[in-house]
């Protein structure tokens, strides 16, 4: 770096960021940002790192996972991310969110009638037994029970 672009420490991202230092090593880690070391083994970053974690921060409060969020951003690895870029990865995000708010639209919709537990004493749930075609296999819940190890919501979402 040269005098008229200093490189940041840890600390300086951290605090001017507004996230915890571990936050920013955990983002290194997993390949979000990147830093490197000097001669005394400091971890140093560019001054452009403080717009990629801003961009990370405001993706992950829109729920976004941080494997799409870096599968996005690499595209723009070796560059400070400038405005028509922001505007790309904006465009992309906002469609995959319109697509959830939709998705969790419906199912907020769905759920006056159903009570969301796979007992199946509904003899009519539009998520996951209409018409009640799952009383042939028994009494119980039978979804949840085949369905073990998975979210009671990808039950539900399904």
């Amino acid at each position: 770096m040269t005098d008229n672009h200093p490189s940041l420490t840890v600390g300086d991202v951290a605090r001017r960021s507004g996230v915890p230092v571990s936050t920013i090593h955990f983002y290194e880690k997993k390949g979000l940002i990147e830093g490197w070391r000097t001669q005394g083994n400091q971890r140093r970053y560019e001054r452009r790192v403080l717009r990629r974690v801003a961009i990370i921060r405001v993706a992950q409060r829109a729920g976004l996972p941080l494997a799409l969020i870096k599968e996005h951003m690499d595209r723009y690895a070796s560059t400070p991310i400038t405005s028509a870029q922001w505007d790309v990865l904006n465009r992309e995000w906002r469609a995959m969110l319109d697509e959830r708010i939709t998705s969790l639209i419906q199912l907020r919709n769905q759920l006056d009638s159903c009570i969301g537990c796979g007992c199946l004493s509904l003899a009519d749930c539009p998520l996951r037994n209409p018409g009640d075609t799952l009383s042939r296999e028994g009494p119980g819940a039978r979804l949840l029970a085949s369905q073990q190890g998975q979210g009671a919501w990808s039950s539900i979402k399904g």
